[in-house]
């Protein structure tokens, strides 16, 4: 497909967002930046025989720490800072009418 203002023109309708002359002429000096960027990655050699890959990184490796087991705090300490509670339950300011 070759970008050019009748094509411009025609994508943006299609996406219902007019664009006036100065868009218009300001979209196509971009895409024509990006075109010669990619004319300049398509010269580097062995690219058309890279793989795509699906992370920044060539190896992705997570490791997991050991789950430990700890207490859990009562819920006496849980509510102890707490200024308004309602047995075991804080109570907040209503929000919604």
């Amino acid at each position: 497909m070759e970008f050019n203002s009748e094509t411009i023109d025609k994508l943006a309708n299609l996406l219902m967002i007019g664009l006036t002359p100065e868009e218009n002429k300001m979209v196509l000096d971009e895409f024509e930046i990006i075109d010669r960027n990619i004319d300049k990655i398509n010269k580097i050699d062995g690219v058309s025989d890279a793989e795509p890959m699906c992370y920044a990184l060539d190896t992705y490796v997570t490791e997991l720490r050991e789950d430990e087991v700890e207490e859990s705090p009562s819920i006496d300490e849980l509510l102890a800072n707490c200024d308004q509670k309602d047995g075991r339950e804080v109570e907040v300011p209503k929000v919604v009418e």
